[in-house]
């Protein structure tokens, strides 16, 4: 049976992260929410959570544009740790409910960028994420397939990732850290948390951000087969 969210569930995860008292939409909720429901396989559930976020915002129409691009551009984001079915399947549900002015008919990434251009972009936001494990990683990625370390370099990191005009590079962190619990993969969700913490999350609110994460998964019928990593304290 497809799951259904609720104001209740929504209201409560909200809660969850801290409250820093600039404004509602500093809290980054709704992005981990939709991206946890979409990478647990229950794309209906993301218009629910887009349509709660849209009415708490205010009613000047580049705001709510900007609410609509972070929930597009978050669910493609996700799609290269979660699958681009599951992307595709929510972006498809999410378009259904979206007000005509607030969708896109143009691309928003430069699609005249060099590949050389996403390359070396690439590699300094993943070197920027990673932090001082970065040789390390991209010497696994490159040893067990290279064709898996330059696509991570140029198409994840550089145009997918490194895109940030709409996604803060801290909010494409929380994309990847609740993508990567609903699909339990406990390695990479090791990287993201450390990922959030470089670039810029406090350590309460990586741990909020793990728990919107587990618990909007959980709902939506996730098991994981060990417990989810936690967050370091360093």
């Amino acid at each position: 049976m497809p799951f259904n969210t609720n104001a209740t569930l929504l209201s409560h995860l909200k809660s969850i992260y801290p409250s820093t008292g600039i404004s509602n939409a500093s809290n980054p909720w709704y992005i981990v929410t939709a991206v946890a429901f979409s990478a647990s396989n229950e794309p209906q559930a993301v218009p629910e959570v887009f349509n709660y976020a849209l009415a708490e915002a205010g009613q000047e129409r580049e705001e709510r544009l900007l609410l609509a691009r972070k929930f597009r551009d978050a669910l493609f984001k996700a799609g290269l740790t979660s699958g681009y079915s599951k992307t595709i399947n929510s972006l498809a549900a999410l378009h259904e409910v979206m007000p005509p002015e607030l969708r896109d008919t143009t691309m928003l990434r430069d699609k005249t960028t060099s590949i050389q251009d996403h390359e070396g972009n690439g590699r300094a936001f993943f070197r920027e994420t990673y932090g001082d494990t970065a040789d390390s990683v991209q010497t696994l990625l490159d040893t067990i397939y290279p064709d898996m370390g330059y696509f991570s370099n140029t198409i994840g990191y550089g145009y997918t990732y490194g895109f940030t005009d709409i996604l803060s590079p801290l909010e494409t962190s929380y994309v990847l850290v609740a993508s990567l619990i609903a699909s339990d993969t406990p390695r990479q969700i090791n990287w993201h948390l450390d990922g959030a913490r470089r670039n810029g999350a406090t350590l309460e609110e990586v741990k909020a951000v793990r728990q919107i994460a587990i618990e909007a998964a959980s709902a939506a019928g996730v098991k994981w087969k060990d417990v989810v990593p936690e967050v370091k304290d360093s």
